[in-house]
């Protein structure tokens, strides 16, 4: 399956894409499996990642610096140049602006671990990116669309998102670790988890987009106008994360992680809020779904494509780090 992977994810998609479009009644029950299965995703992804390696990597200046730069600097500024030319209903460009600019704390470790990236480091900078989201989320609402939208970001939304898809697969997975150390049985089981990587990446993937699929309907041209500033987006932050890789003078496996936080939005914390919002404002949500759909595509050619813009010496494409095959 690891061999087969992209294949696979693309087939998760449209697999995806065809239940949500048949049965649309599933939305909402596929819409509350989608923490179970994330959580489940990002325990298996947690328990690759040892302990002892996570803490030495909250020592790296460089790369939580660049972290911060990318997400925090570089990517409002992008979001800032295309605000001009987004669609004038400021439901859509509130729902661009959301999603946009809120780095992603979850499955972009896992992504980013396909292609080689250092995930250990993007999972210590997890509880960085969280905290700095939602302290400038407000003021960044503020500057773009005026007082009146920006307090509208409230906080339980991101606080359940960290304790639900990060403390508790983390704590489960160091769990497993050290009865892994101590007991064959524990070994068994840590070794068993980790073969589900592929699966639960596919799961994760078909149930978010057959979830979301539903809602889409009746917004064909908010989707249509959204959908190329997606796109733009993805492309640009891979270039402009390796610029600041390269600005640190990261090495592979951290500067395609630089570039994979760059590109990953938090789109699943921030669709309660979008979902939130008042009936005037109700197409925010639908800009929210449609990023996440174009970024579930566009992460699955990154997986491919971001080695080739940052190749590593001597790493085996990369993954080395991960231990995950190609």
């Amino acid at each position: 399956m690891e061999h087969h992977q992209v294949a696979i994810y693309l087939a998760a998609l449209a697999a995806g894409g065809l239940l949500g479009w048949a049965a649309p009644g599933l939305g909402p029950g596929l819409e509350h499996a989608i923490n179970p299965v994330l959580g489940a995703l990002l325990f298996v992804t947690f328990l690759q990642v040892p302990a002892a390696e996570l803490l030495r990597s909250l020592r790296d200046g460089r790369f939580l610096s660049a972290t911060v730069l990318v997400n925090f600097v570089v990517v409002p500024l992008v979001v800032a140049a295309m605000f001009t030319f987004l669609p004038a209903d400021q439901a859509v460009r509130l729902g661009v602006l959301l999603v946009l600019l809120c780095p992603c704390v979850d499955y972009v470790i896992v992504f980013s671990g396909l292609a080689g990236g250092s995930s250990r480091r993007l999972l210590a900078a997890t509880p960085v990116l969280l905290v700095a989201q939602m302290l400038l989320l407000p003021g960044f609402l503020y500057l773009f669309m005026g007082s009146e939208l920006a307090d509208i970001v409230e906080v339980g939304p991101f606080l359940e998102a960290f304790l639900l898809l990060i403390v508790i697969p983390l704590a489960l997975a160091w769990a497993l670790q050290a009865w892994a150390t101590r007991r064959p049985a524990g070994q068994k089981v840590s070794d068993g988890a980790s073969t589900t990587m592929v699966p639960l990446m596919a799961a994760t993937l078909l149930t978010v987009v057959a979830s979301q699929v539903p809602k889409l309907g009746d917004s064909l041209g908010d989707v249509a106008a959204v959908v190329p500033f997606s796109v733009l987006f993805l492309v640009v932050m891979a270039f402009a994360g390796k610029a600041v890789a390269r600005l640190f003078r990261l090495d592979a496996p951290a500067g395609r992680a630089i570039v994979f936080t760059g590109a990953t939005r938090n789109s699943l914390v921030v669709l309660p809020l979008a979902l939130a919002l008042p009936d005037d404002l109700a197409v925010a949500a639908v800009a929210v779904v449609t990023q996440t759909l174009v970024e579930v595509l566009g992460m699955v050619a990154y997986v491919r494509l971001v080695p080739r813009l940052l190749p590593a010496r001597n790493d085996h494409n990369g993954r080395a780090e991960m231990g995950l095959a190609k």
